[in-house]
């Protein structure tokens, strides 16, 4: 079972790019996730662990590596997926998965408690959303919002600086401290997922136009992708599901 939405509240729609719930019975799997280039905040309503020695709620900073998680302590996850750069109101630019404990202290110990309180995933849902307006200062950052959008849609770094009047310098510190990595990086990252969500579930992949349709100099720029963000080559690249790009199974 799975369910999600959109932020229902209207200071949380600039940042907040969906909310879920997801339940399995189905055997367990190992799986590797490639990065997205965005944050999420994770809560395991099965078991009360995330992280070595801490708790079932953790903040997941955007990040640009791949890693395996082990979907038999991922039975039932609540979560929030925060928009390219949207998280830097909630949380510090963290890179990886950091205990909620030590981010938010006590008001991040008992997110799981309050979550396990409320009954069916729609009431889960909206106690994210509760918990995300207690935890955040909403002001919107109209600079980082432009460059997130334009590298998104694969603009060059310098041509975004300069169209914001900023020095290079300047963007990288931007995006040190509210996104958690380099301009350049999350551009790349980005250009993987758009390529990603073109390449076909089923049938035979030109990968070389696919390259070069996707922004790449050529086919060996596009495996060198492919080995730094997913680990793999491009032709063992298996997502679970159409919906599922990020999670390939092992």
């Amino acid at each position: 079972m799975q369910v999600s939405r959109g932020p229902n509240h209207p200071a949380l729609q600039p940042f907040v790019a969906g909310l879920g719930y997801s339940e399995s019975r189905g055997p367990a799997v190992r799986e590797r996730s490639i990065p997205s280039g965005c944050a999420q905040l994770l809560v395991n309503l099965h078991v009360d662990a995330f992280t070595d020695g801490g708790g079932g709620a953790a903040f997941l900073g955007a990040t640009s590596r791949p890693s395996v998680i082990d979907t038999a302590d991922q039975r039932a996850i609540a979560w929030v997926a925060f928009k390219p750069g949207g998280a830097f109101p909630f949380f510090p630019a963290e890179s990886g998965l950091v205990d909620l404990g030590d981010v938010w202290g006590r008001a991040g110990a008992v997110v799981r408690e309050r979550l396990l309180e409320v009954n069916g995933p729609g009431q889960i849902l909206d106690a994210l959303e509760a918990v995300l307006l207690e935890a955040g200062d909403l002001g919107r950052d109209r600079a980082l919002e432009t460059a997130v959008s334009a590298l998104d849609r694969g603009v060059a770094v310098g041509d975004v600086a300069e169209q914001l009047g900023f020095t290079r310098k300047r963007l990288i510190g931007l995006f040190h401290d509210r996104v958690g990595l380099t301009p350049k990086r999350f551009g790349r990252v980005r250009r993987f997922q758009r390529t990603l969500a073109r390449i076909p579930y089923e049938g035979p992949v030109d990968w070389a136009d696919l390259a070069f349709s996707s922004g790449y100099v050529d086919q060996s720029h596009l495996i060198r992708d492919f080995h730094d963000f997913a680990g793999l080559r491009p032709t063992e690249y298996r997502p679970r599901s159409p919906g599922m790009v990020n999670h390939v199974p092992l």
